[in-house]
């Protein structure tokens, strides 16, 4: 008999997961050994990671050849025809009508009602690395010291015309908001690599150009997963995380006896309701202690080579960019295994020439430095890069600006499994539509996954009846940029 058991504290959630521990307990083993034919088997049984928090084996479908990912997230809606797309017959056409069979019936933002008149592509376009890789001037950086490890796909195409329902398309692969995001499915289904950091860690910096779209921390969110599976902010500036610091006067040993306090009442409760919650907020007090002690050596970069620093243009703590990216290093070294850094500042509806040009002088050194830091490191070969917005501009002005743009935009990829200095699919001669070797959202998130070890077809989560996944009910694999 539990001697901490009180029928009165017994939920109804309780007493139906109780009731039915033998059919979780086939659940469970299903899990934990996916060669069951209940689970569906596995295409590679050799390929295991395994969760340092919990010490859990997780079994991957495939070998993967990303440890973790870094996302770099141009929030805002970056032009493609500014920075990566270019489009000669749109500058022989500038200031001329768009033709109308290309914008007729088509999903247009701010732009409705207004004359659709033909905008050139603000910046020179040059040709970059051994590979030939041509992209804006604007990016001298990356251009110098990373064209060759880049793929770039200029054949995205989203759902959402405008920003937050954009941004929850592209980190959680549907519109409907209260999804688990990219980086929380990515956790839930490896676990942690790390015990004194969490395993998914945003960070958000904020340019000089443009609007500032806000970011709503649901981005980073689990969902109806456990909490324990969504993002932790971590400030550029001052503490990195609230409160993590002990108070004055308390020292490691005392916070220790609050924290096993609280972790032993907490273990009543949890006998009593079976509440996978009351577990999850176990683990994060502990987590909560271990980082106390971590994330201050991690912020102090006062360890880093001058030269290291110059490299990313900063002195660490100062809440850019470049900054961040620093950070972003320091964290995969330490066994985060998603980080994503958001740089809001990408809003160009007026000035895109001037602003396109200020924005990308305030992620091109950071960019640049920290792929060629972690190719210095050895860890650019398992370490996954992906740089995009939620969508692109569209071709025609919007006064000295433009609208946002769903129909055809740009994203690129470097490191763990991308083929470098390649490009892949295409836009129209306009920069309207994605024409060749056309990408969906759903295909990113299905190429993130496999490249971690994890078939996106069987990462599921069964929620009010119905068995969810990252990909919903799309996503294909974009096995032509895979070494």
């Amino acid at each position: 008999m539990d001697p901490f058991f009180n029928p009165q504290h017994l939920s109804r959630r309780a007493m139906l997961g109780r009731g039915a521990r033998g059919l979780g307990s086939i659940a469970l083993a299903s899990l934990l050994n996916p060669l069951n034919p209940l689970a569906g088997g596995l295409a590679d049984a050799a390929a295991t990671s395994t969760d340092r928090w919990s010490g859990v084996v997780h079994p991957l479908h495939f070998t993967p050849k990303a440890k973790r990912v870094i996302w770099l997230y141009m929030a805002g809606g970056m032009s493609h025809l500014e920075t990566f797309d270019d489009k000669p017959k749109l500058r022989e056409m500038h200031g001329q009508p768009m033709p109308q069979s290309i914008t007729q019936g088509q999903q247009i933002a701010q732009l409705q009602g207004a004359k659709l008149n033909c905008f050139a592509p603000q910046h020179e376009f040059r040709k970059y690395g051994k590979s030939g890789q041509e992209f804006s001037s604007i990016w001298p950086l990356l251009g110098e010291m990373a064209a060759d490890e880049m793929c770039i796909v200029r054949s995205l195409h989203g759902e959402a015309i405008n920003h937050d329902p954009a941004h929850t398309f592209m980190n959680t692969g549907t519109m409907i908001a209260g999804r688990p995001s990219a980086g929380s499915w990515l956790l839930y289904g490896l676990g942690a690599d790390s015990e004194e950091l969490p395993g998914f860690v945003v960070m958000v910096s904020t340019g000089k150009f443009g609007q500032k779209q806000p970011i709503a921390a649901r981005q980073w969110h689990s969902g109806f997963l456990a909490s324990r599976f969504q993002g932790v902010e971590f400030r550029s500036t001052g503490d990195p995380v609230l409160y993590v610091a002990n108070p004055k006067g308390v020292d490691v040993g005392r916070q220790r006896d609050v924290v096993e306090a609280v972790r032993k009442l907490n273990q009543i409760e949890n006998q009593a309701l079976d509440d996978p919650e009351i577990a999850t907020r176990i683990s994060q007090y502990e987590m909560a202690f271990r980082m106390q002690a971590s994330v201050p050596g991690l912020m102090d970069v006062r360890d880093e080579p001058k030269h290291v620093l110059d490299l990313y243009g900063t002195q660490g703590g100062d809440g850019t960019f470049g900054s961040n990216c620093l950070l972003a290093r320091r964290l995969a070294e330490r066994g985060v295994r998603f980080i994503q850094l958001y740089h809001r500042d990408w809003d160009h509806h007026g000035s895109v020439k001037a602003h396109s040009a200020g924005t990308a002088a305030e992620v091109d050194r950071g960019t640049a430095a920290l792929i060629s830091d972690l190719k210095q490191r050895g860890m650019l070969d398992d370490t996954l890069i992906v740089f995009g917005s939620e969508f692109g501009r569209t071709p025609m002005a919007q006064g000295d600006g433009r609208d946002h743009h769903i129909a055809g935009f740009t994203m690129w990829f470097a490191g763990g499994g991308i083929k470098g200095g390649m490009s892949y699919g295409a836009t129209d001669e306009f920069g309207y539509f994605a024409t060749e070797n056309k990408v969906r959202v759903n295909d990113v998130h299905a190429t993130l996954l496999y490249l971690l070890g994890i078939d996106h077809l069987k990462l599921t989560y069964r929620f009010q009846g119905r068995d969810f996944r990252l990909t919903d009910v799309a996503g294909e694999v974009i096995k032509p940029i895979l070494v």
